[in-house]
């Protein structure tokens, strides 16, 4: 088992990628704090990690809040004693909207929950990964560091911009207490994220630019799944990856490189 006796909290935990990851790494031999906001599907990855004979408690916290964090990372550590494994997932597409039309207030809550939330997970959790070395993994996005056709979506890419800036200034500070800061930055990916993405008027916003059919060129147009991504947050939380840190792994089917 690549993660036995590792303790993983991963944000963001009831659905998605970070539901995927959780039922990876517990098959891989790690105990799983799974994080998020909504009891239900919490209670559900967890029965179903339990279940297969894993290891898993549910932790309800909203990652933009100090005192949930706090309180979150505490109970972690009350249960195991330990943390060796951050996967900061957890995010919003917010609203996407014409710049000029964009509300402050909605510009606020996508970089509260998105680049805040990042930083309230890695602040709180970092002293005790300090205290046997550890492994960071962000998901960033391949909107805002390397394509830029989502029109309407400023505060989105912005903030997951800044997610791959943090965890390389991260990653360069960690570096000494044998914690590792990496990035993913998926494509298409067959979750329910867009079901919260609010649009308003972007056809104001958009160029008029037309994409081939199979716009995923390694998968003929098919959206890439949750569990590809896991094998790669699986991968970069292993020792498999212990030469790596500060770098960010497009996985997209190479989308990117076709409308970036």
């Amino acid at each position: 088992m690549q993660l036995a006796n590792k303790v993983a909290l991963i944000t963001g935990a009831g659905s998605g990628i970070a539901k995927a990851a959780a039922i990876l790494f517990a098959k891989e031999g790690a105990k799983v704090a799974a994080l998020g906001r909504t009891k239900d599907e919490l209670e559900a990855a967890v029965a179903e990690i339990n279940q297969a004979n894993g290891e898993a408690i549910a932790v309800i916290a909203d990652i933009s809040k100090v005192e949930d964090m706090q309180q979150a990372t505490q109970e972690v550590i009350n249960k195991w004693g330990r943390l060796d494994i951050v996967f900061a997932n957890a995010g919003i597409n917010g609203v996407w909207a014409p710049i000029d039309e964009l509300e402050p207030e909605e510009w606020d809550k996508t970089i509260e929950v998105n680049l805040k939330g990042t930083f309230l997970t890695v602040k709180y959790t970092v002293p005790y990964l300090k205290k046997q070395g550890g492994s960071i993994i962000i998901t960033s996005s391949i909107n805002g560091t390397r394509t830029f056709s989502k029109s309407g979506a400023t505060a989105y890419g912005c903030s997951k911009a800044a997610q791959v800036a943090f965890a390389k200034m991260t990653a360069l500070e960690l570096a000494k207490h044998k914690i590792r800061v990496n990035v993913i930055c998926p494509g298409a990916i067959d979750t329910n994220i867009s079901e919260n993405t609010q649009e308003r008027n972007l056809e104001k916003a958009q160029e008029p630019v037309v994409f081939p059919e199979g716009k995923i060129p390694l998968t003929d147009g098919e959206p890439g799944s949750s569990e590809q991504v896991a094998q790669l947050v699986l991968f970069l939380a292993s020792d498999a990856s212990n030469l790596i840190t500060g770098t960010e792994v497009w996985i997209d089917g190479g989308e990117s490189l076709l409308k970036g």
